[in-house]
This record gives structure tokens, sequence and C-alpha cells, in this order.
């Protein structure tokens, strides 16, 4: 997906450009490399006429900023932000500032220096316009403006409440929060970032921060549903630990706004502070006579574990691949099960021969068995893996049945109508599974059309009053319709 991108910039640099992404696969090294590449970047300008001992000074002088704007290209290329923040006006100025350098370089009027000039001052100005072309991106702006709706979301709900002595009120959080947020989460996973790797990382530092604040919210729901806290007169360490779960419903508070960067004061390094400070008060308490008690201490340190595994997600997705779900292993497992479907699909295909079903079933446990944590986009990776194995086992099951079918003389002509839909299902089904194409395709078109007619041959079928014909009818209307969803899952273009 990145091929688009950097063919763009290719084309503004008039040589090849990697995006930074072998800067950032192999670290330091591959930079010591780049550096000791660049003095010979402008070299070949330099021809045996050049009255110069080595290489001219020109060359040299360009060859000094060509190191400066290596130096900053990895910084472009993985900047996520927009055109406010303070780091993109940093990279805009250093740019700006090369450009009027490079653009001062003198030439004596010569081609070969002329043209090395403008070689460098091409690739700076690709570098602007690719900078600005990611933070002015609809696709950027998109995930700005649901950041921006889940942060309004729980300053109303969270923040606010929290500022105004209102803890209390403020974490006894409703479902109706939980699902806004999660429904924010989803909105997220669906915006389209073209294998761009700065939009991918802003879509997934967003992401991370809401499942993180959707995951808070609902464990505050679920620790009011338990029958905490304790009387005081419990135990003599109640008390205490009563008195701890209001900190920790504070710092909840103070999470969600660090998280969502509703937050000007405190500091997650804080914040880890303060909840690591309540764990050694825990544990320096003597609960081990009263069971209740130990339950309810161990609840609590819990909770406090809970909050201080998100206090880590300050950097990630700068310093990480953990923005590029490639590298997750719950995605790997999702992709290869889906190349094991593709074989056996082809196989059903190629030989409509019967036997997959077993081995289709064992790749749908597999997929239930995928850990997506809180990721909206493993989730729909797996829901779609399913819908594949899914589509194959529907395709083999009325394939099988319609193998068996013996009528008899007196069924039905309804009866017999939707049976012939059904043979038309599945031939269309098959097409349906062997394609691989767009939308704008006209055999999609095709597929889409015939399958529609189906369903309207469907409708006008009349059962005559007979159960058996209506409920295969209405099996028949849901295989057309999963069909036609199905065909519409292939063509969408999602991507994780």
């Amino acid at each position: 997906m990145c091929a688009n991108v950097f063919g763009v910039l290719k084309s503004l640099f008039g040589k090849p450009f990697d995006g930074g992404k072998r800067t950032m696969d192999h670290g330091s090294q591959q930079q010591q490399q780049q550096t000791q590449q660049m003095p010979g970047t402008f070299q070949a300008f330099a021809g045996p006429q050049d009255p110069y001992p080595g290489q001219h000074p020109t060359l040299a002088q360009l060859d000094e900023l060509q190191r400066e704007v290596a130096a900053l290209r990895q910084q472009v290329c993985s900047f996520s932000g927009l055109q406010s923040d303070r780091e993109y006006k940093r990279l805009e100025r250093e740019l700006t500032q090369l450009l009027l350098e490079i653009d001062k370089v003198e030439t004596e009027g010569r081609m070969d220096l002329q043209q090395a000039r403008k070689r460098a001052a091409g690739e700076v100005e690709g570098l602007l316009r690719y900078l600005e072309g990611n933070a002015n991106h609809p696709s950027r702006l998109a995930i700005e403006e649901l950041s921006r709706e889940a942060q309004s979301l729980l300053l109303a709900g969270v923040v606010a409440p929290f500022r105004q002595g209102q803890a209390q009120e403020a974490s006894e959080t409703g479902e109706e929060l939980v699902e806004a947020v999660q429904d924010v989460a989803m909105r997220l996973a669906q915006v389209k970032t073209g294998g761009s790797v700065p939009l991918r990382k802003a879509r997934y530092r967003a992401l991370t921060r809401v499942c993180a604040v959707q995951e808070v919210l609902e464990g505050r729901v679920r620790l009011h549903t338990l029958a905490l806290p304790l009387s005081d007169e419990t135990h003599e360490a109640v008390q205490r630990i009563n008195h701890v779960m209001v900190q920790v419903s504070g710092a909840r508070c103070q999470l969600v706004a660090l998280l969502m960067g509703l937050s000007g004061r405190d500091s997650c390094t804080h914040l880890a502070r303060v909840l690591t400070e309540l764990l050694v008060e825990l544990d320096a308490l003597d609960v081990s006579s009263n069971t209740a008690v130990r339950n309810y201490r161990k609840q609590v340190v819990e909770e406090i574990n809970g909050l201080l595994k998100h206090l880590d997600l300050e950097g990630e997705g700068d310093d990480t691949f953990r923005y590029d779900l490639a590298h997750n292993d719950s995605i790997r497992e999702i992709e290869a099960i889906r190349s094991r479907v593709s074989v056996l699909r082809a196989e059903v295909l190629r030989q409509g021969v019967v036997g997959q079903g077993a081995e289709l079933q064992i790749l749908l446990t597999r997929l239930d068995q995928v850990d997506t944590g809180r990721n909206p986009c493993i989730r729909e990776a797996r829901r779609r893996a399913v819908l594949e194995v899914q589509a194959v086992i529907t395709y083999l099951d009325l394939w099988e049945a319609l193998g068996r079918r013996n009528p008899g003389p007196d069924e039905p002509l309804p009866h017999a109508a939707v049976w012939s839909v059904l043979g038309n299902l599945s031939d269309l089904q098959a097409q349906v599974l062997g394609f691989d194409g767009k939308r704008a395709d006209k055999s999609y078109m095709v597929l889409e059309e015939l399958l529609t007619k189906q369903l309207l041959a469907l409708d006008a079928v009349d059962p005559q009053g007979d159960p058996g014909t209506k409920t295969a009818r209405k099996q028949a209307v849901k295989y057309a319709q999963n069909i036609l969803s199905y065909l519409d899952m292939k063509t969408d273009e999602w991507e994780y």
C-alpha cells in the first residue's frame, strides 16, 4: 500500500525514495551507512576537466547540505501530526532554511553544478510537499475530528465532574458513555490511510488511546457491580483500603484526562508514581487473617495494575512498529488462516469435491481463539476472515444438499421453484467466491444484478400456505442476501 506514496515521492525527488523505512528498520546502523555514502552524492557531476583537485567546492557544499536533508528526511517521513503542531513548524522552518541555503550556492554558470543544485532543491521541496500533504490529508483531519469528538464526550462525562469535586459521580460511568466511546473507536478503525506511515501512526495513536479509555470506563462499570467497599467494622485494614479506593477513583479520572490530552498539569510519570505508592501501601497491610478483606485488597490491586498498564501509551506509535498491524501476531495468525482458506476455496471451485468441511471448521475454531485485545482493527480482520470461511462452508453445504435432492412426484410447485432458485444461487456463489475484482468492474455489476434477480424470483414465489415452502423461501432469501453481503465485503477496499 505504501507503493503509491513512494511512487509520488520518487517523481518529486527525481530518485527512489524509501520514506525513511530503511532508516527506521535498521536504526543507527543504516543511518551510518547513509552518512558514509552521502559525500559521494554529487561526485558524478565532477568531470576530469574540473580544475579543482578532488571534489569541486560547490559539490562539497551541496554534499554537506544533503547530509542535513538526510537527517531531516526520517523525521519528516515519520511525522504524524497536524500543521498546528510545534514539531511541524520546526520541520517546515528547517527545511525552508535549507532550501534558501541551497539556492545561495554558487554554480559559476556551469550546467553540471546547476543540475546538482536543482536536484538538491527538488528533494527539499518534495519533503516540504510530503510533510504538508500528510498533515492536511482528509484522513488525518478525520482522525483529528474523531479524537476531538472523544475528548468532548469524556470531558463532559468524566473529567469535568471530577474537577468540580464530583469524583464519585464521575467515576460511576454508565453504559451510554461506554457505547459512545466504542462507536468513536469503530469509526477510527475505518479511516483509510492508503498505506501512508504518518497516517497509520496517527490513526494508531488515536485508536489506542480511545480503546484504553474504553477499557478504563468498562472496568469502572464492572467494579460497581461488586459489593464494594466493605464496612470499616469488618477489619482494621478496611478503612485504609477504602481510602485507597477513593484515590484510585480520582486516578482513573486523571488517567482518562491524560490519555485524551485533557490534562494540562499532570503527567503519566507522576500518576504512575502515585499508583505505585498505593500498591506499596496495600502490600504493607496485614490482612492474612480475613479472606474477605484479602480478596477485597486483591481486587483493588488488580484495579491499580489495570490503570498502570495504560500509562505507557505516551510514546507508543512514535518509536515502535505497533502502528503497523502487519507485525502484529494476531494479524499474522489471521492472515495465515486466510491463506489456507484461499487454497481450500480454490480446490473446492476447481474440483467440486467434498471433504474440506472438517478442516474449515478447524480454521473457524482457530479464528475464535485469536486474541484481538481491544483493537477494533484486529476484531474486524477476524470477523472478515470468519465470513470468508463461512462462505466456503455454506457453499459446500448447499452443493451437497443439491446433490442429495430427490424430489417426489407430489412436490408442490412453489417448493420446486425455491429449489430451482437455490440451484442458481449455488452457481452464482461459486462465481462470487472466485471473484477478485473491484466494484467498478463490469463482472461485479453483472453478479450483483443476477443475485438481485434471484431475490426477486424468490419474492414472486407464492407458498400457497405450505409451511415447508415458507421456511425454504425464507432460508433462500437469507442465503442470497449473505452472498450479496460477502460480495460487497470483498470489494470494499478495507485495510487494517
